[in-house]
């Protein structure tokens, strides 16, 4: 029988949805099938931000990982990113989890964006008070 080497995570960060795979590898990763993180995403905090699960575990060399990401902006993309390869890892090895948890890098982050109410300029910005 032999093992399975494809391992999968889904990660969600305010209207983001990324979907990761994770294969054995050289450490590549591949942004919607022809970005590096680097011509993906406009500056460097929201890709080291992306990398935090492979750091911890100290893999960043020993995967190739390909996502697909949609919706959005880039930070909430880097979010979704960074829980799916934590989720990933742990289905990779069962060991990884207690790091991972005890870093909250495998909480999902449940803040989304409020909606406007009627009368409000925004969620909650109100017309300005005239005394007069």
């Amino acid at each position: 029988m032999q093992e399975n080497l494809d391992f999968k995570g889904l990660g969600r960060r305010k209207s983001s949805v990324a979907r990761v795979r994770m294969i054995p590898g050289s450490g590549k990763i591949t942004i919607n099938s022809d970005y590096t993180p680097e011509q993906y995403f406009p500056n460097s905090f929201v890709i080291q931000d992306m990398k935090i699960p492979l750091e911890l575990t100290n893999t960043q060399k020993n995967f190739d990982i390909f996502v697909k990401v949609e919706g959005g902006g880039f930070t909430g993309q880097a979010g979704a990113i960074r829980l799916g390869i934590a989720r990933a890892l742990v289905e990779s090895n069962a060991e990884f989890k207690k790091v991972l948890k005890m870093n909250k890098t495998l909480t999902r982050d449940a803040r989304q964006k409020e909606r406007k109410k009627i009368g409000k300029y925004g969620a909650r910005r109100s017309p300005q008070f005239t005394k007069r």
